[in-house]
């Protein structure tokens, strides 16, 4: 399989804004604060390598989340996102009916695949960029097994209109053998990849 290093050279991973991470200070009122994910706001991707020839991207258009996160001392308390396995979307009608049924994510059986956060690991870059990593279980198929994302706060302000909620804006990445939660299907005979790559977007509104 081909190196997919590239699609990681993206800025890491989560959390605390630049400017704080920049004067190791957070502000007065910084202390373990609620965030829930904007649904209008909320973008989760994939990517599996097809026959070699071309990687199938896609997108699971139905999810929701949230999380409880100090910006002062950089501590991510607890976090769960659910995405609605029916949702799946690749712009090819045959081909998500197929990817729902029971060779995949056998969504009727299996409606939620869930992400529960356990802990963050804050690391400093030279540039002042705060980064880290995020671990925690995925539960799909019935199974659940312990991923990393690596995460990037992309911007941590007051909105500028609409709501005008302190808000965070996360990007985030992780890759996974799908064969360990038991989505084999395609894999022996090199169809489909078993690396997945997914992708999050967000913007998370402070309760």
């Amino acid at each position: 399989m081909r190196s997919r290093k590239s699609f990681f050279a993206v800025r890491p991973l989560l959390v605390a804004g630049v400017l704080l991470a920049a004067s190791g200070a957070g502000p007065a009122w910084a202390e373990p604060r609620s965030y829930t994910i904007d649904p209008d706001h909320f973008s989760i991707g994939f990517q599996v390598d097809h026959l070699g020839y071309a990687d199938v991207i896609g997108m699971f258009l139905k999810g929701s989340g949230s999380f409880v996160y100090d910006e002062a001392t950089r501590t991510l308390s607890s976090g769960r996102v659910v995405v609605a396995a029916q949702s799946v979307f690749s712009n090819h009608e045959a081909r998500d009916r197929h990817v729902r049924d029971s060779d995949f994510l056998d969504a009727d059986r299996h409606p939620e695949i869930v992400f529960e956060a356990s802990g963050f690991e804050p690391v400093m870059e030279n540039d002042g960029r705060l980064d880290g990593r995020l671990s925690g279980t995925l539960t799909l198929l019935g199974q659940t097994h312990p991923v990393t994302l690596e995460v990037s706060l992309n911007k941590a302000a007051v909105y500028p209109f609409g709501h005008r909620k302190h808000t965070l804006g996360i990007s985030a990445r992780a890759s996974l053998q799908r064969s360990q939660w038991g989505m084999d299907y395609g894999v022996a005979r090199g169809m489909v990849g078993d690396e997945v790559l997914l992708s999050f977007e967000f913007e998370a509104m402070q309760d």
